[in-house]
C-alpha cells in the first residue's frame, strides 16, 4: 500500500504553496489540527495525517519491530515527504511528534525550513540532574496500567493530560480519541513515547525551530521546553498562556499567532 492511503494523508490549500505538514500526539489523530490547520490554507499547502493505528490510517500496516522506536515513526514522515515531493517544509509536530520531526530533520535537513514543536519532550524520565516530569515509578505505574485496562487508563489520563479542568469537553474529546486508537498499536506507542531519550537529537537539529510551550503542562513542564530551547542552536521559545498538554484544542487562537509570528520571522 502506498504511503499516501497507509498514513490516510490529506492536502488543502494551494499546490504550488510552501508545504506545512502536521503531525499528531500519541493517542490523537489529525483531527485534532482541524482548529488550527486551516488557519494556514490560505499561504500553504497544508498535509495532515494520521501515524499507523491511528484516526483513518490502514492498521494492518503495523509493524511492531519498524514501530519499536520513534526512527520508524520519523522514517513514516520521511515517506511521506519523498511522496508527495516535499521542499522547504514547515514541520508542526504535537507532542511526541515534536521529537519525530527532530529525528526527520536530522535524517534529511534538506528537506525541511522550520521546525514548530508543542510541548515537546526528549526525555520524560528524571534523569540525574535532568528533569523530565516523571520518576521512573510514575512511568513504570503508567505502562502498567495502560497495559491492565487502556479504556480504564484513557478516561483518566486524558483529562489530566489536557488539563483545564473547568472545560471537561475537552478531556472528553482526547479519552474518545485515545479510545479509538488500536488498543495494540497505543500499548506499544505509549511504551516507545514514555521510553524514548532524543536528547543527543536535538544539538543537530540545523533548521530553525520554534518551541511552543504551555504555562502549566502535566506531561511537558516549561523545564523540559527551556531544555529543548538550550538544547537546539538558534532556536527560541514561546510560553504560552495556554495550560494542559494541547493548546490547539484549548487554545487555538493563541497557537495559531504565535506559529504564525514565527513563519514571519523565519522567512524575513
Amino acid at each position: 500500500m502506498d504511503v499516501i492511503s497507509r498514513l490516510n494523508v490529506k492536502v488543502s490549500g494551494p499546490a504550488d504553496a510552501q508545504p506545512m505538514v502536521f503531525a499528531h500526539g500519541f493517542g490523537c489523530d489529525q483531527h485534532m489540527w482541524r482548529l488550527v490547520a486551516p488557519a494556514f490554507e490560505d499561504r500553504f499547502r497544508v498535509i495532515l495525517f494520521d501515524f499507523v493505528g491511528a484516526g483513518g490510517s490502514d492498521v494492518s500496516a503495523y509493524d511492531p519491530e519498524r514501530y519499536s522506536s520513534l526512527d520508524g515513526y520519523a522514517a513514516d514522515v520521511l515517506d511521506l515527504v519523498h511522496a508527495l515531493d516535499l521542499h522547504d517544509v514547515v514541520f508542526v509536530g504535537h507532542s511526541v511528534s515534536a521529537m519525530i520531526g527532530a529525528l526527520a530533520e536530522v535524517a534529511e535537513p534538506q528537506r525541511f525550513a522550520k521546525l514548530v514543536m508543542v510541548g515537546p519532550s526528549p526525555r520524560y524520565l528524571n534523569e540525574g540532574s535532568y528533569v523530565g516530569g516523571f520518576a521512573a515509578e510514575d512511568i513504570a505505574e503508567l505502562l502498567d496500567s495502560l497495559e491492565s485496562n487502556y479504556l480504564g487508563w484513557s478516561a483518566a489520563m486524558a483529562p489530566a493530560i489536557i488539563g483545564n479542568p473547568e472545560r471537561p469537553v475537552l478531556g472528553e474529546e482526547l479519552t474518545e480519541s485515545f479510545c479509538r486508537m488500536d488498543p495494540s498499536v497505543a500499548r506499544q506507542f505509549a511504551r516507545v513515547t514514555f521510553l524514548s531519550d532524543t536528547r543527543d537529537v536535538l544539538p543537530r537539529v540545523t533548521t530553525p525551530t520554534l518551541v511552543l510551550q504551555c504555562s502549566d503542562d502535566l506531561i511537558a513542564p516549561v523545564a523540559v521546553g527551556t531544555f529543548v530551547r538550550d538544547a537546539i542552536p538558534g532556536s527560541q521559545m514561546t510560553v504560552l498562556q495556554a495550560t494542559g498538554h494541547c493548546p490547539h484544542l484549548s487554545e487555538p487562537d493563541e497557537t495559531i499567532a504565535a506559529m504564525s509570528a514565527f513563519v514571519r520571522e523565519a522567512a524575513a
